[in-house]
């Protein structure tokens, strides 16, 4: 897994410190109030199984994203809480995958990761240390840990 820290890179850039596919480009996971805006789905259901945009994520999508390419974010189990966040860029839906669009922007979400993500929003933060895109306020996480990048699940 290739860790980017403190860097805001372009999709190109990452790319070239990427080379294979399906390796995690982004990760990180925050909590804390955040002026959030709602996203709608390509999908008519509304609601919890909804994943929300906030509008720092649409920009820095709409800066990276060539083409048909989108944001995937995925939950794997491992990090010292249980599960962590992936996020990568990818151009391929499969069949499970939920499509989350915003201004042009896409996230997708398998059907297995989603019912870990459901009703969280997915926010780009860039601060001095680092950049990142974030999930927050998971409502399905019961806790993490303190770099932010795992969560356990409410049981």
């Amino acid at each position: 897994m290739a860790a980017v820290r403190g860097l805001c890179l372009t999709a190109a850039a990452l790319r070239a410190v990427t080379p294979w596919q399906g390796v995690s480009r982004l990760l990180a996971a925050s909590r804390g109030p955040r002026a959030l805006r709602e996203l709608s789905s390509s999908s008519p259901e509304a609601g919890e199984g909804q994943i929300h945009l906030t509008d720092s994520c649409v920009q820095r999508l709409l800066e990276i994203t060539e083409g048909s390419e989108f944001l995937r974010l995925e939950v794997e189990g491992g990090g010292c809480s249980g599960f962590q966040y992936k996020f990568s860029l990818d151009t391929v839906i499969n069949p499970d995958d939920r499509v989350f669009e915003q201004g042009g922007a896409r996230v997708v979400v398998d059907s297995d990761s989603l019912a870990f993500v459901k009703g969280a929003h997915v926010d780009f933060s860039q601060e001095l240390i680092r950049s990142s895109f974030q999930v927050l306020n998971n409502p399905q996480a019961q806790q993490g840990c303190s770099c932010g990048s795992s969560f356990s699940v409410k049981l």
